[in-house]
C-alpha cells in the first residue's frame, strides 16, 4: 500500500501506445502517478515492480485479453479496476462488471470524465481499505440465513441447508447482499446498481437483469416462477423471504 499522503499510482493497461502515452500525460497533469503497460505480462511486472492504486484495464489485449486480466486481479488483489473498450456492446459492459470491475469507460471518452470516474473510484476504495463492494461492511459479521440458505459474509460464501457451496460471482454476491440487506422491500434497478457497486447507475441498469437472472437460476426451486426475488413491474425488484442474521 502508498504512503497515504503519496499521489495515487495508476496503471494503464493499454497496447495502443498513443492512447496509453496520451492517458499517461492526462494523469501525470492531474498530479496522479501513472505507469504504462502494454499487455498482462507487462501489468503484472509492472505491480511486482511496485505497488498501485488503480488499474485503467483495456478490454481488447494482444494474449490474455482484460475480462480475463480482470478475473485474475479479483482473484489474486483488492485493487480497484476501471475497463477501458472501445466496444459499444452491452455485453463487455456485463460480463466485465460481473468480473468485478468497479468501474467502465467507452472510448473515446473525455479526459474530464476520466479524472472524475478515477477519483471516485479510489474513493470509495480508500474509504474501505481495497475495492468497495457492500460486502466489505459485513466480512466480521456471520451473515443471513433465508428459506433453505445462508451466506456467509465473512467467507463470502452461499451455503444451502444441505451444506452445498453456491458459488457466486463478485457481482452476484454484491447484489444477494444488497437485496437480503432490505428484505420486503422494492428497489429500483438504479438502488441496487449504488447499493451493490457503490456508484450512479450510468447505463448499465441491463446487467442487474442479467444478474437477478443467475442468481434465481442458483437460489429459487423454480426460477421461472420466483418466490425470493421477485419483479416489482415498473418498479425493480423484491428480495420476498424471511431473513434473519447468523
Amino acid at each position: 500500500m502508498n504512503h497515504p499522503n503519496a499521489a495515487p499510482h495508476i496503471l494503464v493497461v493499454e497496447d495502443n501506445g498513443e492512447i496509453r502515452d496520451l492517458v499517461l500525460r492526462l494523469l501525470q497533469r492531474e498530479g496522479f502517478r501513472a505507469t504504462g503497460a502494454s499487455d498482462g505480462k507487462a501489468m503484472h511486472k509492472a505491480m511486482a515492480d511496485g505497488a498501485c492504486d488503480l488499474i485503467l484495464l483495456d478490454l481488447m489485449l494482444p494474449g490474455e485479453d482484460g475480462l480475463s486480466l480482470c478475473w485474475t486481479l479479483r482473484v489474486t488483489s483488492r485493487i480497484p479496476v476501471i475497463m477501458l473498450t472501445a466496444k459499444g456492446d452491452e455485453i463487455d459492459r456485463v460480463v466485465g462488471l460481473e468480473l468485478g470491475a468497479d468501474d467502465y469507460i467507452a472510448k473515446p471518452f473525455s479526459s474530464r470524465e476520466l479524472v472524475a470516474r478515477i477519483s471516485a473510484v479510489l474513493r470509495r476504495a480508500q474509504g474501505a481499505g481495497g475495492p468497495v463492494h457492500v460486502a466489505d461492511e459485513e466480512a466480521a459479521s456471520g451473515g443471513y440465513r433465508f428459506d433453505r440458505w445462508r451466506l456467509d459474509t465473512g467467507r463470502r460464501e452461499l451455503i444451502r441447508d444441505d451444506e452445498l457451496r453456491v458459488p457466486l460471482s463478485t457481482g452476484e454476491y454484491d447484489l444477494l447482499l444488497a437485496l437480503v440487506q432490505r428484505p420486503q422491500r422494492v428497489l429500483t434497478r438504479d438502488q441496487l446498481l449504488d447499493l451493490a457497486r457503490g456508484r450512479a447507475a450510468q447505463a448499465f441498469d441491463r446487467s442487474i437483469d442479467t444478474q437477478i437472472s443467475r442468481l434465481r437460476k442458483k437460489l429459487e426451486a423454480d426460477p421461472s416462477d420466483p418466490l425470493l426475488i421477485k419483479t416489482i413491474w415498473g418498479g425493480g425488484y423484491m428480495f420476498a423471504a424471511d431473513v434473519s442474521r447468523l
